[in-house]
């Protein structure tokens, strides 16, 4: 993406661009920078949206045979891949060359927690309950933090705290460079979205079917609304709206200033829920559902502007850069579609299923595959 064009899709969402993006710090405008992707969805509003270019047709350029399923989707940061391996390894890979620069053993699995890069460290959750905080240089431990149950939402780096919420039912507020605790936010059910963050507020829809907004530095609560339904998504934040998913077959775009749901979606004859977590951009919101349906959604009205039928479920959370929509399926395959109008302008068959989602970053696509291989695509 262009300078222009980068200026323009900012200013479609209604945000100020950072154009200097520092290495190694989560993105906190909306859009991720053309070159890293250091967390889950890109940036604090979980958007999906990346200002790199992607090559019309991009080739296979590596791929790094892991050997055991990749849940946990890619980071990048500094050239170097970053994931998680149901091994229960956090292993790092040059982004140009795949190459292995080091492995971490963590718990006995890594799920679907994605790594995010911050302040010379990788933080990953695993399926044991522990966080881990890894330092980016030779992969050597910092510190650890147990939680009363398994991980898998992805953690998020804001300033001194790192937000990661477990299946004990907490939100945890830990101390970035010590992994001491500063606070506990309890709910009903799991937490297993990844927050999204504000103005200092974290946002989640919880399995607890409540959509929480949590002061990230006291852990206080700053009010709960009704998110419907239990929620496996993630949130996506834009222009005081929250787009997300759930297991009642609906896509809601819940209002934060009301605190009351704008509208719904729900296709008229495919009734399955919404695990994939929805990207948002030029005001269409774009997600894949169980149904084996990408979605893409008026973020005004809830109305849909077209859907694509894939051959297999969903879960994957699509990435867009350059006005494609990148996603993968449980039929094996990588798409690009196009956002204006849902049509196929690549793909890529596997033949493994494709539930983790796509890192974007320095004209590259990276995801990993439940066959254990790790892809990367320029």
């Amino acid at each position: 993406m262009k300078r222009r064009e980068f200026l323009i899709t900012c200013a479609a969402l209604g945000i100020v661009p950072r154009l200097a993006f520092p290495q190694g710090k989560p993105a906190t405008s909306a859009v991720a920078p053309a070159d890293a992707w250091p967390q889950f969805r890109g940036s604090y509003a979980l958007t999906g949206i990346s200002a790199t270019t992607i090559a019309p047709a991009p080739k296979l350029a590596w791929a790094w045979e892991g050997g055991e399923a990749f849940d946990s989707s890619p980071a990048i940061v500094d050239g170097v891949v970053y994931a998680g391996t149901a091994t229960g390894e956090l292993i790092a890979v040059g982004l140009a060359d795949g190459k292995l620069r080091w492995r971490y053993k963590a718990g006995e699995a890594i799920g679907e927690s994605t790594p995010t890069v911050a302040n010379g460290r990788v933080f990953i959750g695993d399926l044991i309950g522990v966080v881990h905080a890894v330092n980016v240089a030779d992969g050597k431990p910092a510190w650890t933090f147990k939680t009363q149950s398994e991980i898998k939402s992805s953690p998020v780096v804001v300033g001194e705290v790192l937000l990661m919420g477990s299946y004990d039912g907490s939100l945890y507020g830990l101390d970035a460079a010590t992994g001491k605790q500063r606070w506990a936010y309890k709910t009903e059910n799991y937490v297993h979205g990844t927050p999204c963050v504000a103005n200092g507020v974290a946002h989640f829809a919880g399995c607890d079917e409540v959509f929480h907004a949590v002061d990230i530095t006291t852990g206080k609560q700053r009010y709960a609304a009704s998110a419907t339904a239990y929620t496996g998504a993630s949130v996506a934040l834009v222009n005081n709206l929250a787009y997300f998913g759930t297991f009642d077959n609906q896509v809601l775009a819940l209002d934060l200033q009301s605190r009351k749901v704008l509208w719904r979606y729900e296709h008229p004859d495919r009734k399955f829920p919404f695990y994939s977590s929805a990207a948002v951009i030029d005001g269409t919101v774009v997600l894949g559902g169980r149904d084996r349906m990408v979605h893409a959604l008026d973020a005004k009205t809830g109305k849909p502007r077209w859907t694509y039928m894939t051959r297999a479920r969903i879960d994957s959370s699509p990435a867009i850069a350059g006005g494609r929509v990148y996603v993968g399926s449980n039929d094996g395959r990588l798409y690009a579609l196009d956002l204006a109008s849902g049509k196929v302008v690549w793909q890529h068959d596997e033949g493994a299923a494709l539930s983790a989602s796509p890192a974007l970053a320095s004209g590259r696509i990276v995801i990993g595959s439940t066959a254990g291989r790790l892809l990367c695509f320029a």
